[in-house]
Order: C-alpha cells, then sequence, then structure tokens
C-alpha cells in the first residue's frame, strides 16, 4: 500500500501547507493594519463558518432567507464595538428579525421555532465570540493581546494534533470525538504554556508569566470544549467535517472551534481579571 505525497508517518502534511500560507497573513493583518481590517476578516471566516453550521443544521431545509437574516445579524454582533451598538438590543432586533424571516419562509409551521432557535444559537454560538476577538483588539496594545490569543490557541490545537498522533493511546472521550486522547490535551497544554511564556516575554509585556501561565491552561482547557462541542455537534447531525474549504483541516468551523470559547475567555480575563480595559 503507497503512501499519499500529502500524508507522512500519520501526518497530514496539507496541514501545514495551509498553515504556511494562512498564518503570515493573519499576523499581517492583526499587527500591521487598522482594527477594522481583522474585523473584516473575522466576518468573512465567521460567515463562511456559520453558513456551514446552517447546512449542517437546516441540511434539506436550508433557506437562503432565514440563513441571510441570521448572517446579517451575525455581521452586526461582530462588528456592535465599530458601529457603537449596544449588543443586548441589538440581539432582541436579532430575534424579531429572525423570528419574522422564519415565519414567511415555506417551511412547515412545526419547524417555526425549531428554525428560529438554530439561526439565533448560530449567531451568538459564533458572532458574540468573535466579537469579543474585535473587543481584544480594541484594548490598550490590544494588537499583541490579540495575537498572543490567536498563537496560543493555534499551539494548543497543533500541540495536540501531532502528541495525539504520535503518542495517543487512551482515548479521552471517544463517545464525542474518538480521534482525541489524552496524550494530545497534555501535548497541547505543554506546548501551549510553553508558547504563552514565550509570546509573554517577546512581545506581551502587559501580561506577567504568570498570566502567561494561568492563560496557557485556560485557553488549553476551553479550546478542548470548543472542540468536543462542535464535534458533538457533528456526531448528533451525522457529518465528519463542517466543509472542505480548508487542505487538512476540513471546513472554517472545524478551524475555528477552538477560538469560539477561547476568545471570549481571554477577553474576559485581560479586560475585567487583569483589568487592561481602559474602561475600568
Amino acid at each position: 500500500m503507497t503512501t499519499s505525497p500529502a500524508r507522512t508517518r500519520g501526518f497530514d502534511l496539507r496541514r501545514l501547507y495551509t498553515a504556511a500560507v494562512l498564518i503570515p497573513a493573519v499576523y499581517i493583518i492583526i499587527v500591521y493594519l487598522a482594527p477594522w481590517a481583522l474585523t473584516l476578516l473575522l466576518i468573512a471566516v465567521g460567515s463562511i463558518a456559520l453558513v456551514e453550521l446552517y447546512q449542517i443544521c437546516f441540511q434539506s431545509r436550508f433557506n437562503r432567507l432565514v440563513v441571510g437574516v441570521g448572517l446579517a445579524a451575525f455581521v452586526l454582533v461582530v462588528a456592535h464595538d465599530h458601529l457603537s451598538l449596544a449588543l443586548p438590543p441589538l440581539l432582541a432586533a436579532s430575534v424579531l428579525a429572525v423570528s419574522i424571516a422564519v415565519s414567511i419562509s415555506p417551511d412547515r409551521t412545526d419547524h417555526l421555532w425549531k428554525g428560529t432557535l438554530i439561526v439565533l444559537s448560530g449567531v451568538l454560538y459564533v458572532g458574540f465570540p468573535l466579537s469579543t476577538v474585535v473587543s481584544t483588539r480594541s484594548l490598550p496594545t490590544g494588537e499583541f493581546l490579540a495575537l498572543f490569543l490567536a498563537v496560543v490557541t493555534w499551539t494548543s490545537d497543533t500541540g495536540a494534533y501531532y502528541a495525539g498522533t504520535l503518542w495517543g493511546k487512551h482515548p479521552l472521550l471517544p463517545s464525542v470525538s474518538p480521534k482525541k486522547t489524552v496524550e494530545g490535551v497534555l501535548g497541547g497544554l505543554a506546548l501551549a504554556v510553553g508558547t504563552a511564556l514565550l509570546a509573554q516575554w517577546w512581545f506581551a509585556s502587559q501580561l506577567s508569566p504568570s498570566d502567561a501561565v494561568i492563560l496557557g491552561i485556560l485557553l488549553t482547557v476551553t479550546g478542548l470544549l470548543g472542540d468536543l462541542f462542535e464535534s458533538a455537534i457533528k456526531r448528533r447531525m451525522g457529518v465528519k467535517d463542517s466543509g472542505g474549504i480548508l487542505p487538512g483541516h476540513g471546513g472554517m468551523l472545524d478551524r475555528l472551534d477552538s477560538l469560539l470559547f477561547t476568545a471570549p475567555t481571554f477577553y474576559y480575563y485581560v479586560a475585567y481579571v487583569r483589568s487592561l480595559s481602559p474602561s475600568l
């Protein structure tokens, strides 16, 4: 049996090729461009992830009108800081708009509340966490805080993938994600904490070394929860990947699942525990 040129020793090298293209671009957007550039990137990738989620959940009942309203609400939620919109009234307006869109769609009446719940849950699940990345970027020296969040989240995922591939023997939660192993989690944790300490020393001096250790642990745990949460959705709906837009990674939602849990955790830690917000 021959080995695919894109796979070596159990590794999917397409993951590395994709990362080699995306990481420099994301770095430039976070550090060197204006804050709205990151917001536009989050809207773009988040919209793809949200459509993937709706395709998984709605399947044959995918309705363009309903999804369009959900996407519009998502964009407003992500960009609400730039638009000076208060989040609670915005969410209330989103509930009303989505409910109207679902009620006038040709779907059966018994799917009314289910469709409304799916659309609104998607806006909250994808939109609210990405809005906290925007909020992180708006903090003092927020470009380096956002970079810290991205780097530690990514290295935790990467460490877990490669440690699990090399040494994984003990399944973590096979009923939800058969490939997750205890060894993978420990590898991700070790790499995340090490990276957090390096990042704190290199460019995130507004954090202390103890902050770096705490955040390395917090982001690994919450990132794992995000991964398992998305895996549970896919398993329930009978799909393997959310899509195929990113070679070696699956869909955009597969790539963002950890960030959707690490981003709020990181923002509330640095803004409220460390009080780095200018309003505090």
